[in-house]
């Protein structure tokens, strides 16, 4: 009569869990291998590129022959601190932010608020219309909304003037150009974040604003002590991808206004634009980007941060 080797035996055991474990590995990275190379080639290669890019002068006489091509270290990055364009057009962009990024989430929350709520009738049907803007072509809606904005045959004017009020010069105004184009832009994009609010007040369980009721909390009570706490880290979310698109505006101001007037509605990807595919200077162009991307990090820092102190996440 033979007895096994209880060693043996554990030393067996253990193989198979590690074997088992190592071809799930192998079988995770064949699945993931496909997207990681889409974006080192799509993204990860072109953003390096583009790096080098800024480094050098790069402009139509490289484009044509590249024996023209020098390397210039951090001179794009000291000529753009010293452009009064440059800080024009980020003035603008900070403008833009900061008046938009409060509007937009104050529509979208507002707008998926009354959508939850029970009493509204067909609900489906607003939401289709609320997010309809969203997804329509930029460009059309936009030169719809130039003929709506216009001086003398646009409806908001016309409007206006029925209630005695004197028409505004909407886009040809420096005063009035940047509010026309949010005005634009908070109807076009708002539709988006309202859905995503709407998913998150849906998982708000009633059992919490019947507490509330039962407590005596009025509906603002319950916005304020119940709903918004619910729905922070969403309202984070939402906060940093509405900073990202307000700071990347481009189409908007270029088909409204291409820019003016008086230069009130360039922005930095707009000067960008005009850096790299009008001036043919792409290694500014480069530089821009680069520029616009730490903006966009540090405020998204600045955002977390906050967020992490008020304890909107963990």
């Amino acid at each position: 009569m033979t007895v096994a080797d209880p060693t043996l035996s554990k030393a067996g055991s253990s193989i198979e869990p590690s074997r088992g474990r190592g071809a799930r590995e192998r079988a995770a990275w064949a699945f993931v291998a496909p997207a990681m190379l889409a974006i080192g080639l799509f993204f990860a290669i072109p953003v390096i590129a583009a790096l080098l890019l800024s480094l050098t002068d790069f402009d139509i006489y490289a484009l044509a022959n590249l024996d023209n091509l020098r390397f210039v270290g951090l001179q794009n990055y000291e000529r753009l601190l010293t452009n009064p364009l440059f800080w024009g057009a980020m003035k603008n962009t900070l403008t833009f932010a900061v008046l938009g990024v409060p509007l937009s989430i104050a529509a979208s929350l507002a707008a998926a608020v009354i959508l939850n709520a029970r009493v509204v009738k067909w609900r489906p049907i607003w939401r289709v219309m609320f997010f309809a803007p969203y997804v329509t072509t930029l460009v059309a809606t936009a030169v719809v909304w130039r003929y709506l904005l216009h001086t003398r045959y646009g409806v908001i004017n016309w409007g206006l003037e029925s209630i005695g009020l004197p028409a505004v010069d909407w886009l040809g105004d420096p005063s009035t150009s940047i509010p026309a184009i949010l005005m634009f832009v908070v109807w076009k994009i708002f539709g988006y974040n309202m859905l995503i609010f709407l998913a998150v007040l849906q998982t708000v369980p009633d059992d919490l604003y019947e507490a509330a009721r039962i407590d005596g909390a009025g509906p603002w009570k319950q916005f304020r002590h119940v709903t918004l706490p619910a729905i922070a880290p969403t309202m984070l979310l939402v906060s940093i991808i509405s900073v990202a698109s307000f700071f990347q505006l481009f189409a908007e101001p270029y088909v409204m206004t291409q820019g003016g007037p008086a230069q009130s509605t360039v922005t930095v990807l707009y000067f960008m634009y005009e850096e790299g595919f009008k001036w043919w200077n792409l290694g500014s162009a480069s530089a821009v980007a680069f520029v616009l991307f730490l903006c966009i990090l540090a405020i998204t820092l600045v955002q977390l941060a906050v967020a992490k102190r008020v304890g909107a996440y963990q």
